[in-house]
């Protein structure tokens, strides 16, 4: 990964344009302890922002015009003119975010105001850490920045997800951006995607995140995650209701030979992961590793056998890290799934085991070549 700070994103911005930024902005990416899968059904979620950042540094310009520049794409520049029609360009990538987060914050009535930007990431694309959520946070502090104005965490949140859901095109819930929003240090946030309500609960002090990208690119991502979200609306819909939040486990094992074999376990995946997530949540605060290893093993368990969105290498890669804490580590995928990250937690005195034990074990058991990240839970962009 890219070594970046707000100051070394200075640097580059007054290399780019020939003089200095006014000012340098951040918004994290994540990691989803559990609850995956859980957002967009009206769930609970248990993310923690991690110290892996999108910066954007900035300065003011007397038009109405963006120009923008890419530290991850070459440099890759693009010109936005604020005032006209924003159009998606399916042969783009990143610029496809910045017009949708405009075109969003424009609709909400932002005036917004010119600027020069220089954009730089260490949020690892691609790993299921939310580098894009992070992208679109980053943005709207960077833009409102500019413009003078001011907005709510979670409406900035909300702003980025209509943008990835309108004009990028992914369905995706709102826990990436209410995560990078309002994270918080030292704490994960227990998020209920029903009512946007989040409770800050604390990591204890020994213990320490570890994520390990498996080396699988994640394929299919936006194409299997819209399918998956429709799966659920199925499910859902079978019972009158709109959301799986609605529906009881009981009223669905209840109907196991009414649904579909297909849509019953996509729904048992998401009713009895909003319980684990719960769960979780009071493990972690209360420090009760065992308690929480055991729902991130299940809820692996969950993701493989029931949602079908984990892969045999990243299987591999989570018992390799189970086996090694020998009691002392929970892992499991985390992500959209189809390749990308675990997540494990243990004792900081347990960490150096669980890499040494990957660093031994998984390529030569899948041929895949892991990186290994050490994060800790760190403050949202507002």
């Amino acid at each position: 990964m890219t070594t970046l700070s707000s100051a070394r994103v200075s640097e580059l911005f007054a290399a780019s344009f020939g003089f200095a930024p006014v000012t340098t902005v951040k918004a994290p990416g994540r990691v989803n302890l559990i609850g995956e899968h859980t957002d967009y059904n009206g769930g609970f979620v248990l993310p923690a922002a991690i110290n892996y950042y999108t910066y954007i540094a900035l300065a003011p310009r007397d038009d109405r015009q963006l120009h923008l520049v890419a530290y991850n794409f070459d440099n890759e520049s693009i010109r936005i003119d604020l005032d006209a029609e924003q159009w998606h360009n399916p042969d783009e990538s990143w610029p496809n975010y910045v017009r949708g987060v405009v075109q969003e914050l424009r609709k909400k009535g932002f005036v917004l105001a010119g600027g020069d930007l220089y954009i730089a990431g260490n949020v690892p694309a691609g790993a299921g850490l939310s580098s894009s959520a992070s992208l679109e946070v980053a943005l709207i502090r960077a833009l409102l920045s500019l413009s003078g104005e001011t907005i709510d965490p979670t409406q900035a949140a909300l702003i980025g997800q209509a943008a990835e859901n309108n004009f990028v095109g992914c369905n995706c819930g709102i826990m990436d951006q209410l995560i990078s929003a309002r994270g918080q240090e030292n704490a994960a946030l227990l998020i209920d995607c029903q009512d946007l309500s989040v409770r800050p609960v604390s990591m204890p002090a020994d213990w320490e995140i570890l994520i390990v990208h498996s080396g699988v690119k994640r394929g299919l991502v936006d194409s299997e995650y819209n399918h998956r979200r429709q799966q659920c609306e199925t499910a859902a819909g079978f019972f009158g209701q709109r959301s799986l939040r609605a529906v009881e486990l009981s009223q669905l094992l209840a109907a196991e030979h009414q649904l579909d074999e297909l849509s019953f376990r996509r729904a048992r995946h998401v009713l009895t992961e909003n319980q684990r997530t719960l769960i979780a949540a009071e493990a972690l605060a209360a420090g009760d590793l065992p308690g929480l290893i055991k729902v991130m093993v299940e809820s692996h368990e969950s993701m493989r056998d029931d949602f079908n969105i984990t892969t045999p290498a990243i299987d591999t890669l989570v018992k390799i890290l189970v086996d090694a804490g020998a009691g002392q580590a929970g892992a499991r995928m985390t992500g959209g799934g189809f390749g990308g990250c675990v997540v494990a937690v243990a004792p900081t005195v347990v960490i150096p085991q669980l890499m040494a034990a990957v660093d031994a074990d998984y390529q030569a058991r899948t041929g895949c070549v892991p990186t290994l990240i050490r994060a800790k839970a760190s403050a949202g962009a507002f």
